[in-house]
């Protein structure tokens, strides 16, 4: 709520939030499924296409359940090259998300050399599909959010799915030579609440389960290593699943997969900022905050494979790739955490690995 000089009071938000008796699309086991879910005779890419739009128009629909002020923009674009579109839905300055992004891309084109290189160089099994002398054109389909809410209690989520083709540029109507789905999701909380985090890790391990018990113990391991800031020796957050280059079983039981655990994340992620998008903070937990996003952009404009492959390819929307980075960010010199204080709690948890699910 802004004073008189139009500038917003600290946590005078909290005042108009009202938490809904029920959440929209957190009850994905017992929904209807869509008629792309069982459509074999359409392509996969193109279901994978019906999959991120719906998942886009589902997450928004519950995010905006919470938020009583705004509602998120959706911007169409179209590549230039006329190889591809997306939808960006952004919410920038709510009561109850400082910023929020629900992008979806659909796009093709032609492997980069650098592209293609680290891709070669991080799978062996893709280093023996693909040529580093042949050229290469690939598409994609996919869904990524980032989500920073206001309130320093709620935390700040990402989730991301998509299906990766590749095929030979001198023989595309053979098919793709490699095709794979990637994805997960993942909690980064400025103050750590055990339970929350618990209740995070549990509905995605149910999302796993559901399709071979070891995904969410091997997902769970793959997350932590992969969202860590190496130079500050700790992880983003509280970790959650990841994946990349999957296809160790049959597409369509890897489809099936992506839509339950991209479905899952509403159910994990936005109840908990409803329970703490209304707990009254003060300057200290807002400049926490502010410093935890600043290591969050670190990783991603660092570490993210996302982030470097969107930059690397030509005709890429930037507005888009940087939609994860938060609206406001600190970077205080030598901040160190008072010992035994909730953000010292915080920075044990994301300096150590901790199985959250049972």
């Amino acid at each position: 709520m802004p004073n008189a000089q139009g500038t917003r009071v600290l946590g005078s938000e909290i005042a108009g939030l009202k938490v809904p008796a029920v959440i929209p699309n957190t009850d994905y086991e017992n929904e209807v499924k869509p008629a792309y879910y069982n459509d074999t005779a359409t392509p996969m890419h193109q279901r994978m296409e019906s999959l991120v739009l719906d998942l886009q128009d589902r997450l928004v629909v519950a995010l905006e359940s919470l938020e009583p002020s705004r509602k998120f923009v959706r911007d169409r674009w179209e590549r230039e090259d006329g190889n591809g579109y997306g939808i960006s839905c952004v919410l920038q300055d709510g009561e109850v998300y400082e910023k929020a992004g629900v992008n979806v891309s659909v796009i093709e084109g032609t492997l980069a050399p650098g592209q293609l290189r680290s891709m070669r160089e991080r799978n062996p099994q893709t280093a023996n599909k693909l040529n580093a002398n042949e050229e290469y054109d690939f598409r994609v389909a996919g869904v990524s959010v980032v989500v920073h809410p206001r309130n320093p209690y709620a935390p700040t989520a990402h989730k991301n799915y998509r299906r990766f083709e590749v095929y030979r540029k001198s023989n595309k109507e053979a098919g793709p030579v490699l095709a794979w789905f990637g994805g997960g999701a993942d909690l980064t909380p400025a103050y750590l609440f055990e339970d929350d985090v618990k209740y995070f890790h549990q509905t995605l391990k149910q999302a796993c389960d559901a399709h071979d018990p070891q995904y969410y113990p091997r997902f769970k391991q793959w997350c932590d290593t992969y969202f860590t800031n190496i130079h500050r020796n700790e992880t983003r957050g509280v970790g959650g699943i990841f994946f990349d280059d999957l296809e160790d079983k049959a597409p369509e039981e890897l489809f099936h997969f992506a839509y339950d655990a991209g479905s899952a994340f509403i159910k994990a992620y936005v109840p908990l900022v409803a329970k703490r998008m209304t707990m009254p903070y003060t300057l200290r937990e807002r400049n926490w905050q502010l410093i935890r996003r600043g290591h969050y952009a670190e990783f991603n404009l660092v570490y993210d494979r996302g982030t470097k492959f969107g930059l690397m390819t030509p005709g890429a929307r930037i507005e888009s790739i940087l939609m994860s980075l938060p609206l406001t960010a600190r970077w205080e010199y030598m901040n160190q955490p008072e010992p035994g204080s909730p953000e010292a709690h915080l920075l044990e948890a994301v300096r150590t690995t901790t199985e959250w699910a049972k």
